[in-house]
């Protein structure tokens, strides 16, 4: 429905000019301020030019996108600021300590309105003309705003043709706002951050992990030049099918992602079909787009980032961003090095919201390094002055731009070596010794701090569909891999381990499985075969060869769990060492296969590849050439 052409006359009682319309905030009082692109800046304006006027006037807000001209040192006595959210426009007098921060989950924050713990003297909102039964659209910031009205004592409206009228819970009365001060002016726009190299790299791995029918959410917390990593997978969800939204924030990224055909929301548990968000930051294009389009339902904080709300949507996704990891696993978000940086937001509200939902997936992103490369976001103890706001059991999927790691359910260990192996390359040889120091690692395994580099496992990743439809994924070894391989080599049968290690050995020694996983690249290759289970995958075949660098010929040995013989794994797993062997310039391969051990025989003698063999005392040995 259109706005009312004739609502200034309707309405003349209630309209003022901004300057008379802020004459009634007093000392002492609680101003709110809409939020994000949706600030009512003329409204803004007339209360800075009040400074002098007034004294201690608390300004309450989640963000605003404005310039803030209120937050500055000059007006200190004037106005104290007071934000859920630390924006770049406050963060200098925050950090400063001339602004305050209220750190709040953001499903939260309506309740302290509604409960009078923070209660509201004036609020100052945008929204659009009313349309012929008096309503009008709080537009494209429903977020706290609506509950800041249904508790404010007095509402001050900037009344704006340009603010679109939105579809969902975003009506107001007109009777329910006290001022009216018309304007004709462009929102405020923000325009989409420049991806950086590693926020694509990032969202590519977490494109990855996203499947078909998805609901997602996309956090708005920006990481220096990084920009919004959330925001940087979209680009590569284009292929996917049947997504859907549930976000508190919208950008105009979502505008591709839409005209590709991957959002449909026809697989959401609940608004199905529609687009939920409680604010957008964007530009008139997004604004024109959201503008009485029923894809879209905005609605207020405490529907959108209610983690029961969320945890009813199947395979919902909460994408969010942190600055700092410790190697526990907990996550600073809001801060760093002491440094008060932006707000918790609704990181929690999601995280757990997702991990509550049926094959949900809680994921947190963040790049492997400050943007310099000279300090590591992956560390073995917060740094002073960073607050926790995830903590070691709130955490699932870590992404940074070097892979994916699983905490939930992890040891300490465990997590120590999940983290060190996506952490970047130049810190984990430093991260390993201080989790040594920090006692979080058995102190033996000092000795394997040497062999933490990780191989290109794009270049070793292939897959093989065997005739029932099962698709097996081989990868190279990794450091977390420690406990899959020690349930591999403990369920295979004496006959496989006799055949494989020529001996009928009942035991491993931790330094036997960490042998299996801590290979020094530069001589020695590792793969694995795994297929996924419940919680993860399993192992059920390994290959390695050893390079003897005087020959330039590798020793090659492998295994597959007895379940799974007799498939041709053991075959495809040779032909993918042979390949890989091959690309790095090795001449063949050496073996040394026992006389019963026929099927290894076999998979050698048809490898396609020349081979020579030699028999003594029960053993075959083979050279095979390339």
């Amino acid at each position: 429905m259109e706005f009312d052409t004739n609502w200034q006359d309707r309405y003349r009682a209630m309209i003022m000019s901004p300057r008379k319309a802020l004459r009634k905030v007093r000392s002492g009082q609680r101003v709110f301020i809409g939020t994000g692109c949706g600030e009512p800046t003329m409204l803004v304006e007339a209360l800075a030019a009040r400074a002098g006027e007034v004294a201690d006037v608390e300004i309450l807000q989640l963000f605003t996108k404005g310039d803030a001209s209120y937050a500055r040192r000059q007006f200190a006595d004037s106005f104290r600021l007071n934000s859920f959210f630390i924006g770049q426009n406050v963060r200098p007098m925050i950090q400063e300590g001339l602004g305050s921060y209220t750190p709040m989950l953001l499903s939260n924050i309506p309740h302290l309105f509604n409960t009078g713990q923070l209660p509201i003297d004036v609020a100052l909102i945008q929204v659009s003309p009313p349309d012929e039964q008096g309503m009008v659209s709080l537009g494209i910031a429903v977020d706290i705003v609506k509950s800041a009205i249904e508790n404010a004592s007095l509402i001050i409206a900037q009344v704006n043709p340009q603010m679109p009228r939105t579809m969902g819970d975003s009506l107001v009365d007109v009777y329910d706002l006290d001022v009216l001060v018309p304007v004709d002016l462009p929102l405020l726009e923000r325009e989409l951050d420049t991806v950086h190299p590693t926020s694509r790299e990032i969202g590519r791995r977490v494109a990855a992990l996203i499947p078909d029918g998805a609901t997602i959410e996309f956090g708005f917390g920006r990481l220096d030049s990084y920009g919004r990593i959330p925001h940087a997978t979209m680009e590569f969800l284009h292929g996917k099918k049947d997504l859907g939204i549930h976000s508190e924030m919208i950008t105009d990224a979502i505008l591709e992602l839409i005209a590709s055909g991957a959002i449909t929301g026809a697989r959401k548990s609940s608004d199905r079909g529609r687009i939920v968000a409680s604010f957008c930051l964007g530009t008139r294009k997004l604004y024109e787009f959201v503008n009485n389009n029923p894809l879209f339902c905005f609605r207020p904080t405490e529907y959108v980032n209610d983690p029961r709300v969320i945890s009813r949507q199947t395979r919902m996704v909460a994408i969010n961003s942190a600055r700092e990891i410790d190697l526990t696993g907990q996550v600073a978000a809001d801060s760093q090095q002491g440094q008060l940086y932006s707000g918790i937001g609704g990181l929690i509200d999601f995280n757990r919201g997702a991990a509550s939902s049926r094959d949900g997936l809680a994921i947190i992103t963040v790049p492997s390094t400050d943007p310099e490369g000279k300090r590591s976001n992956i560390v073995p103890h917060l740094s002073k002055g960073s607050g926790v706001v995830g903590t070691r059991g709130d955490v699932y999927y870590v992404v940074t731009e070097y892979g994916v790691a699983y905490l939930y359910g992890k040891s300490i260990p465990e997590r120590v070596m999940a983290l060190i192996s996506i952490a970047h390359p130049d810190f984990r040889e430093q991260l390993f010794a201080e989790a040594i120091e920090a006692h979080y690692l058995r102190p033996e395994m000092a000795a394997v701090g040497g062999k933490l580099a990780l191989p290109p496992n794009e270049a070793m990743q292939t897959t093989m569909l065997l005739h029932d439809g099962t698709e097996i994924q081989l990868r190279a070894v990794l450091p977390t891999d420690e406990a899959n391989m020690r349930d591999l080599v403990y369920n295979l049968s004496r006959e496989t381990v006799y055949y494989r290690f020529k001996s009928r050995q009942l035991t491993f020694s931790p330094q036997q499985i960490q042998d299996f996983v801590y290979v020094d690249h530069r001589r020695e290759v590792t793969i694995v075969a795994t297929v996924p289970e419940a919680h993860g995958e399993i192992i059920i075949g390994v290959a390695r060869y050893y390079l003897h660098e005087e020959s330039n010929r590798a020793e090659i040995a492998f295994v597959v769990r007895d379940t799974w013989q007799n498939m041709g794994i053991g075959s495809f797993l040779y032909r993918h060492l042979a390949s890989i062997a091959g690309r790095n310039g090795i001449a063949g391969f050496s073996a040394k296969v026992l006389r019963e051990n026929q099927r290894m025989q076999t998979i050698f003698n048809h490898s396609g590849h020349a081979v020579t063999t030699s028999f003594e005392q029960g053993i075959y040995s083979f050279i095979i050439d390339f």
